[in-house]
């Protein structure tokens, strides 16, 4: 860190970011080089974490894709009657957790479409079923999009649906669902969905019913870097009501196989998502201590990069996933000694987690 305090740019961040990082001061961090912003963060990383990178073995379990969102930037939902349509039943959603936890993986994320042919009591069930056949799996279900609808559909209020659901065994929340929490870009992008109010209200809901949520951003829809600024900041706010969020997630958008993709989006690369990664860390500093680097999206490579520009946690080893999947991405499964391996080369020190950021196994 000797070389940090002599360069005197990022020293000034550093001061910025002790006293509270406002819209304008963040703003300016855009003038400086990527590597000042990055060291700033590698810093603030350290300070807040160590150098411990943990991951989770976990997989992600898409129930149905009958979506009647039909937002422009997902290339899995179905419509209604779609041929390959579809909804999962109970059996089917267990045999899929049963192969996860035969590998190990301590979290099962469970989300889906906006799909209005399911009653709440489906949910339940699923939430029930899953809780007394695998108790120590984590049940980290339905993003605040889902419990928006299930509320709408059920004609209950959000607070009331997530505490049937918290009765029937919910542990945790996704971030899923906050793309961009920048009302204009959603009514690009996703104009049938919660706007980013709701999705705040969800999010913060659950956190005084005492939900622990991860909170995420996809980023890449052609919008301003000052537009990516003021979601981290929004979640800093909510962030500082509720201390309810364990980690920020942030990835690219993938437009293959989407509405967008013909539209033509400004494509981003590596140096987008360093950025991001960078800034996340300096703007949530005390707020959020966990950033997550998406090798899924992102690459391996690039996911070791960001840890060197304040990212500490490795995602997961991602079982099952097929939404970005269906965009054209490579989801095979990362094995946990490929995940760990990753990490050591990077020279850190490896750890598994479990959702909540509690240590499971700890490696060299």
């Amino acid at each position: 860190m000797t070389g940090l305090k002599q360069t005197g740019e990022a020293g000034h961040i550093l001061e910025k970011a002790a006293s509270g990082v406002t819209f304008k001061d963040a703003v300016d961090l855009l003038e400086y080089d990527l590597n000042t912003i990055g060291a700033a963060a590698d810093h603030l990383r350290q300070k807040a974490v160590g150098d411990l990178v943990t991951f989770v073995i976990d997989t992600t379990i898409n129930y149905t894709n009958v979506c009647t969102s039909g937002c422009k930037f997902c290339a899995y939902y179905r419509r209604a009657g779609d041929k390959d349509a579809y909804v999962l039943n109970i059996d089917e959603i267990l045999e899929k957790v049963s192969n996860a936890a035969k590998l190990g993986a301590t979290q099962v994320l469970i989300q889906g479409g906006l799909n209005p042919d399911l009653p709440i009591e489906y949910y339940e069930d699923v939430i029930k079923t899953v809780r007394d056949k695998f108790p120590n799996v984590q049940r980290h279900f339905f993003s605040a999009p889902e419990i928006s609808f299930i509320a709408k559909t059920s004609g209950s209020s959000v607070k009331e649906t997530l505490e049937r659901l918290i009765d029937a065994g919910l542990q945790s929340i996704p971030g899923g669902g906050a793309e961009l929490l920048d009302d204009d870009i959603r009514k690009k992008i996703s104009p049938n969905k919660i706007s980013w109010g709701q999705w705040k209200r969800v999010m913060i809901t659950a956190h005084k019913l005492g939900l622990k949520t991860s909170a995420t951003m996809v980023y890449g829809f052609g919008e301003s870097k000052k537009t990516r600024i003021k979601h981290i900041l929004r979640l800093r706010e909510i962030q500082e009501k509720t201390e309810g969020f364990t980690a920020f997630i942030p990835w690219s958008f993938q437009p293959e196989h989407t509405e967008l993709y013909d539209e033509g989006p400004p494509a981003t690369g590596g140096i987008d998502y360093l950025e991001v990664i960078a800034l996340s860390r300096i703007l949530l500093a005390g707020a959020i201590d966990n950033i997550q680097c998406s090798w899924l999206t992102e690459g391996a490579k690039l996911g070791q990069v960001a840890l060197f520009y304040g990212a500490n946690d490795f995602s997961g080893t991602i079982i099952e996933e097929n939404v970005v999947k269906a965009a054209g991405v490579n989801s095979t499964p990362m094995p946990a000694q490929e995940i760990v391996r990753l990490i050591n080369e990077s020279g850190r020190p490896a750890a598994q987690r479990d959702t909540l950021y509690k240590i499971v196994k700890s490696y060299g």
